[in-house]
C-alpha cells in the first residue's frame, strides 16, 4: 500500500508537470520554470508521502547533503557524456555543425530537471528503495533497472537495444549510485547533468526523443553499435560501457562500505509486514 501511495503522489506532480508545460506552450521560459518547478514540487511530494506511510524522516533527500551528492553528480554525469560524446565523435559518429540556441539550452534545463528528479524518486527513492527491503540489493537493482529499460521501450525510435541500453547503463549504474550513498542527490545530479548534457551541450536525441536545439547543433551518424542511431548516444555501445564501469565502481563501495543489502528470510518478511 504504501508503495502505491508513494509512487502515485510522486507520478500525480510528474504528470502535473507535463501537461502544465504543454499547456504554456512549451517555450523556453515556461520549459524551464515550469520544469525547475516540478522538481522541486516532486521532492516535496516525496518528503511528505515518506513521512505520512513510514513515520520517518527522509534522509535519502536531506537538505544537508544535497550541494555536495547533487554537485557531484552534476559534475559526473555530465563529464561521463562529454567522455561519450567525445569517443564516439573520434571514430566518426558525431560532429558539430554549428551553433544551436541559448534559449533553447535553457529550456532544456528545466526538461532535465522535471524528468531527472522525478525518475530518480520514482526508481530509484521508492521502487528500489522499497523493493531492497524485502529481496535485498541485488534482486531490486535488476528489476528496477529492467523496469527502467523498458519503459523507455514507448519512446520514439526505440528498439530492444535501446532498452537494454538504459537499462544498464542508467538503470543499474543510478541504482547503484544510490546503494553507495543511500542519498538521491547523487543519482539526481547525474541524472540531470547525462540528460542535460546530450541535449542541452550538444544537441543529441535523448532516449529517441528528438529535443529543441541546445548550444550546439550536433549530428549523429554511422553504425548504430557507434552512434546509437535514432534513438541517440544512449544506445552506443560506448555509452554502455562508460556506463557499465560507473556502475561497478559505485556498487565497489557500496560493498566496501556495508550498503549492500541481503535477502530477508521469508520469516522474517512476514512477521514484518
Amino acid at each position: 500500500m504504501r508503495l502505491l501511495k508513494q509512487l502515485g503522489t510522486v507520478a500525480g506532480v510528474a504528470l502535473a508537470g507535463n501537461l502544465a508545460v504543454g499547456a504554456a506552450g512549451g517555450g523556453w521560459v515556461a520549459s524551464l520554470v515550469l520544469g525547475i518547478a516540478t522538481g522541486l514540487l516532486a521532492l516535496l511530494a516525496y518528503r511528505w508521502v515518506v513521512r505520512r506511510t513510514e513515520r520517518r524522516r527522509p534522509v535519502e533527500v536531506e537538505l544537508a547533503g544535497a550541494r555536495a551528492g547533487l554537485g557531484a553528480g552534476l559534475l559526473v554525469g555530465t563529464a561521463m557524456f562529454v567522455g561519450v560524446i567525445g569517443a564516439i565523435a573520434l571514430l566518426g559518429g558525431y560532429r558539430v555543425e554549428g551553433w544551436g540556441s541559448l534559449t533553447g539550452a535553457a529550456g532544456l534545463l528545466g526538461v532535465a530537471v522535471a524528468s531527472g528528479v522525478t525518475e530518480e524518486l520514482l526508481f530509484r527513492g521508492v521502487l528500489f528503495r522499497v523493493i531492497e527491503e524485502r529481496a535485498g540489493t541485488w534482486v531490486s537493482l535488476g528489476f528496477t533497472a529492467a523496469l527502467f529499460g523498458a519503459m523507455h521501450l514507448v519512446n520514439p525510435h526505440a528498439s530492444l537495444w535501446g532498452a537494454i541500453a538504459i537499462a544498464v547503463e542508467a538503470g543499474v549504474m543510478l541504482a547503484a549510485a544510490y546503494a553507495a550513498t543511500r542519498s538521491l542527490w547523487l543519482p539526481i545530479g547525474l541524472h540531470i547533468g547525462w540528460n542535460f548534457a546530450q541535449s542541452g551541450i550538444f544537441g543529441t536525441e535523448v532516449s529517441g526523443a528528438d529535443t529543441a536545439m541546445g548550444l550546439l547543433h550536433g549530428v549523429t551518424s554511422g553504425p548504430v553499435a557507434l552512434s546509437g542511431g535514432a534513438f541517440g548516444p544512449e544506445a552506443s555501445v560506448v555509452a554502455v560501457l562508460a556506463g557499465a564501469a560507473a556502475a561497478a565502481v559505485f556498487l565497489r563501495l557500496a560493498h566496501q562500505r556495508g550498503r549492500i543489502v541481503a535477502r530477508r528470510s521469508r520469516a522474517l518478511a512476514t512477521a514484518t509486514v
